[in-house]
């Protein structure tokens, strides 16, 4: 009857250390700059984006061109890269925190870098359309819909 007391209370005072020690790992450690999912400031500024992308791309998209063109318009543009870069990088954070550690807890530092690199790759692929290509974001995105002329197509076939 003793032993199993003492076994018990045992057990009971190491699994309330082993719950402590585990807590004060955690809260000591600092988040990675490439957590960019960590907090309550991430999902306020995460929906902060997505509020500021609802509202503006459709005005962006619809503003005739003669409005556009121009500082103005290149510089919406770099606006809007750099928003939905940063909000595609916060949200495939959310996606490697709920997902990743499913298959490895090792795999998250290695998962989130990635997520930092298509973050990247797509802020500089969309900065420079924003910047570079006649027309922006709003020209390129038009012209994926709008047919080629004859000319081109007799010169791009000769």
């Amino acid at each position: 009857m003793l032993r199993t007391v003492q076994s018990q209370s045992s057990q009971a005072i190491r699994r309330h250390l082993s719950h402590r020690i585990r807590n004060m790992s955690t809260e000591s450690c600092k988040p990675s700059p490439f957590e960019g999912d960590s907090g309550k400031l991430a999902t306020q500024v995460h929906h902060g984006m997505t509020n500021f992308l609802a509202v503006v791309t459709p005005i962006y998209f619809m503003v005739p061109e003669s409005y556009s063109d121009g500082m103005v318009g290149k510089s919406l543009g770099a606006i809007l890269a750099v928003n939905i870069s940063a909000h595609s990088w916060i949200g495939l954070n959310y996606v490697v925190t709920d997902y990743v550690p499913k298959i490895s807890k090792k795999l998250m530092g290695p998962a989130r870098i990635v997520s930092a690199g298509i973050g990247l790759v797509t802020l500089l692929g969309l900065g420079k359309i924003a910047l570079m290509t006649e027309g922006g974001l709003k020209g390129t995105l038009k012209g994926l819909w709008t047919p080629k002329k004859v000319e081109e197509e007799a010169k791009e076939s000769s």
